[in-house]
């Protein structure tokens, strides 16, 4: 049975990000579990219809005396909370923009018996990567403007006599999109209606001749190695595989 096979569940839950509860006797695995998972709750934030960001770096603070104690249970420990992490973000639907990471470092103004979390989502390294799913096959927006069509001129070709050879063009900046007809002899839908020009919110579908292009948005990022404290860091635990 391990450390955590006890956890219940319902136990307090963080407010602003922060979790915080006093135990006289010290702070137990579970309790450190339980932060964690309320903080994964708490910080979880909606970026599309079907995504759900979680933050990935993690550092638990404990009291002098609980630091020391989770110390000596060593890896065990470690690989628990961990698995915990991945675990409840599988279950929840949550997302990591990067590897999940966990610190446990001393804070000399807690008392003992209490734990708190802090947790960002690889501050500073998120972006937004928009993207156009046609015909099974993914294209990255890589500039502002792309242009589709039937033409060998167009960004993406597309074989499907019932376009332009320049019918439509994307417009990103990296946080918004819009789509805009060309001219195109047929016309261009957007969620069943035609448009000349509209804002392209993610998961949308634009229908060009007998071609539909969804236009999504994916968080990714490329997280440097995760800052600790200098002075109070003492130990460090990392996975990359993700929900």
């Amino acid at each position: 049975m391990g450390l955590l096979d006890s956890f219940e569940k319902g136990l307090e839950r963080a407010v602003n990000g922060a979790f915080a509860k006093t135990f006289r006797s010290g702070v137990q695995p579970v309790e450190i579990a339980s932060a964690l998972r309320s903080e994964l709750d708490t910080k979880a934030a909606v970026v599309s219809r079907d995504r759900i960001l979680a933050p990935n770096t993690f550092v638990v603070r404990l009291a002098p005396a609980d630091e020391e104690r989770m110390l000596a249970i060593g890896s065990t420990l470690d690989d628990e909370l961990l698995a915990l992490v991945n675990k409840h973000a599988k279950a929840q639907g949550y997302s990591f923009a990067g590897p999940v990471t966990i610190s446990i470092a001393r804070d000399e103004q807690l008392s003992t018996g209490t734990v708190r979390v802090d947790s960002k989502t690889a501050a500073g390294q998120v972006s937004w990567r928009g993207i156009l799913d046609i015909d099974g096959k993914r294209h990255p927006l890589v500039k502002g403007r792309t242009v589709i069509g039937r033409g060998s001129d167009a960004d993406i070709t597309i074989p499907d006599a019932g376009t332009s050879r320049r019918h439509v063009e994307i417009l990103w900046d990296g946080q918004r999109a819009m789509v805009r007809d060309l001219g195109s002899t047929n016309g261009t839908e957007l969620g069943g209606r035609k448009v000349a020009e509209a804002p392209l919110p993610p998961d949308a579908t634009v229908r060009i001749g007998h071609t539909d292009i969804v236009f999504r948005v994916l968080a990714q990022a490329a997280p440097p190695a995760p800052s600790m404290p200098a002075a109070d860091a003492t130990r460090a635990f990392t996975v990359g595989d993700q929900p």
